[in-house]
């Protein structure tokens, strides 16, 4: 299991935008990619569930990556927050 924390720097925050982008990325990856904030969890395949998360700028996202393909899916995914959050 690979976890990694982020700090939003987009100003709108999770919006729909960039989530879609999220949930096409996670989507190439057999392993189960988790996203927690406050408390609450989303899988990073399910659209519907990472807006409901309400993510504002500023706020930190602890990402979890766990399955057979984490360490790829690990860098990738931190790579995609980086550039589009």
């Amino acid at each position: 299991m690979k976890t990694f924390s982020y700090e939003i720097k987009d100003e709108i925050g999770i919006h729909a935008r960039p989530a879609g982008l999220l949930v096409k990325e996670a989507k190439k990856y057999s392993s189960k990619i988790v996203l927690t904030v406050n408390g609450k969890n989303a899988e990073a395949t399910k659209l519907m569930a990472i807006m409901s998360l309400g993510v504002k700028h500023g706020q930190t996202v602890e990402i979890t990556v766990e399955g057979a393909d984490e360490d790829t899916a690990c860098e990738n995914i931190k790579a995609f927050f980086e550039q589009n959050l």
